[in-house]
């Protein structure tokens, strides 16, 4: 088996790298090689080595059940928890995406399923000319998104649905991350979701609940 998805979010801090490090885990259980990459992370911590570590990076490496180096895991590693191209304009840093694409390919040399998680949102920049999108459309992978279930969901959803198909990517799905836990009228924001986007919701995970995916294996 070769498959890869490309995680996304509705926006930062809907548990992208919460539902990435699940979507590796339930590939792992099911006998697959299966490795995680995160291409660009801010807010990195600096170690006793001298080395910058995210924690979604590490997140992400205690779910695979791949090892691999850590310049092909995360190419890109700044220190400021900020927009990740003005983190590396200050770092005097270019995000190059074709280096990306080059480090999830040798990934993918070593796997059987490759998990890329972006950055904030979909249109997030990553340089003075291209965002999460083009990278997404560079990698030509499978998309899911993750839809962070807050006031303002739907919209927000509705949107990047919207944005994703018009770059001519293929939706494979997406999940409701109830990130409120007292988030009003839940139930019906996700029937709302559920009737309006064309892909199928591959899990409804409640707050601080174990995410199970509806996904071939």
């Amino acid at each position: 088996m070769q498959s890869s998805y490309f995680i996304i979010g509705t926006d930062t801090n809907v548990g992208k790298t919460y539902i990435a490090s699940a979507l590796i885990k339930h590939f792992v259980r099911a006998g697959h090689q299966t490795v995680g990459m995160k291409p660009i992370a801010s807010g990195c911590n600096l170690t006793p080595d001298g080395e910058l570590l995210n924690d979604d990076v590490l997140a992400l490496n205690a779910a695979s059940n791949v090892t691999a180096p850590l310049d092909l895991i995360n190419p890109y590693r700044f220190a400021p928890a900020i927009a990740p191209h003005i983190a590396a304009e200050q770092a005097g840093q270019l995000v190059d995406c074709t280096q990306i694409v080059q480090a999830y390919r040798q990934l993918g040399t070593l796997a059987d399923v490759v998990i890329v998680e972006g950055a904030g949102g979909f249109l997030v920049p990553l340089n003075e000319q291209q965002s999460i999108a083009d990278l997404a459309v560079m990698l030509n992978i499978p998309v899911i998104l993750v839809v962070g279930m807050r006031l303002g969901c739907i919209n927000h959803a509705l949107l990047t649905v919207e944005a994703i198909k018009a770059r001519g990517l293929h939706l494979a799905g997406w999940v409701a991350n109830l990130v409120e836990p007292d988030m009003p009228v839940f139930a019906e924001n996700l029937a709302s979701l559920q009737q309006r986007i064309a892909a199928p919701c591959l899990s409804v995970v409640g707050w601080q609940q174990e995410a199970s995916f509806n996904i071939a294996n």
